[in-house]
């Protein structure tokens, strides 16, 4: 079992190696964008515990798929493979149950380490095999498969609209629109095959212009019951309700060409960290949109016409 976490930890510093990272530092930055997001989340938003708890439940929910169990089970004997379960999940959770005793939410801290532990002793599969109808066109695959992957999932920011309005709290609205665009942010990091890129018969530039068409409209389809719902009952904050909406679609459509500036590989860490920096104060998407946009363009040049 002590060879499968030094297995883990060498194939964590081979990605950072492969990012350009040495590992030292990658570590470094990654706790670094981790203190200043969270900080950022608790500064922002009342209810941030909430999200802190779901992103902390989001990240141990993944080890526990069933593909990656099976397989461990037929490396480890049950009460081994028990205990690698456990330690796996409890430190996925540490830092989070951590933050949450800084900030005294010691109940949540308590529910949060309780459920990675039961988590840690079940698996199912993270994903569903049955054909979920979408008010989406095949052709923009990222919101055909993201929504259904994600379909519980997109039901929170909906659920937490109707309890901002009956509550009578604002924030907790805006929140709800900016986990929305987180959501659906999730949908394109992770790049399509080099054949469905090479496939377009098209320059880079409207490859790109494409992209943000069909990424921009189908998101506003997801964002409009929410913009509306909002606009209706609090009619006076309207303005910041486009502007939180805005900063949504510019952050998207840095995203994308962050995507593509990585095109055929994952968006990689020093890239990541300059979109948190970016979650951080918005303004800097105004800076870093081009930037990505003349990398994309340069990549994309070696599949398009």
């Amino acid at each position: 079992m002590r060879e499968y976490f030094i297995l883990q930890f060498n194939m964590s510093n081979r990605r950072l190696k492969d990012a350009g990272l040495e590992p030292m530092l990658g570590y470094v930055l990654i706790l670094a964008g981790f203190i200043g997001f969270t900080f950022f989340l608790f500064q922002k938003t009342e209810f941030a515990h909430y999200a802190y708890m779901l992103i902390s439940l989001g990240l141990t929910t993944k080890l526990s798929e069933i593909k990656r169990n099976d397989f461990l089970k037929s490396c480890f004997k049950n009460n081994r493979y028990k205990f690698l379960r456990i330690t796996e999940n409890l430190a996925a959770a540490f830092p989070f149950v951590l933050f949450l005793l800084y900030k005294q939410y010691f109940f949540d801290s308590a529910i949060l380490a309780l459920l990675s532990l039961i988590l840690a002793l079940t698996s199912f599969k993270t994903t569903v095999n049955i054909s979920i109808p979408t008010p989406f066109y095949k052709k923009p695959f990222e919101f055909t498969v993201g929504f259904r992957n994600s379909l519980f999932v997109l039901m929170i920011p909906y659920i937490l609209t109707i309890i901002s309005i009956s509550v009578q709290n604002f924030n907790l609205g805006i929140f709800a629109l900016l986990l929305l665009f987180l959501i659906i942010i999730g949908f394109y990091p992770k790049p399509e095959n080099e054949y469905f890129v090479w496939s377009f018969s098209m320059s880079p530039k409207k490859f790109l212009f494409e992209k943000l068409k069909t990424a921009i409209f189908y998101a506003t389809i997801l964002c409009f019951p929410i913009v509306i719902i909002m606009g209706f009952f609090y009619f006076t904050n309207f303005h910041l309700i486009m502007l939180f909406y805005f900063v949504g679609t510019v952050f998207l459509v840095t995203i994308i060409f962050a995507k593509y500036g990585s095109f055929p590989n994952e968006i990689n860490i020093p890239e990541g960290l300059i979109l948190v920096t970016c979650i951080s104060f918005p303004p800097l998407l105004l800076v870093f949109a081009p930037y990505f946009y003349t990398k994309a363009i340069t990549k994309l040049e070696r599949f398009l016409v």
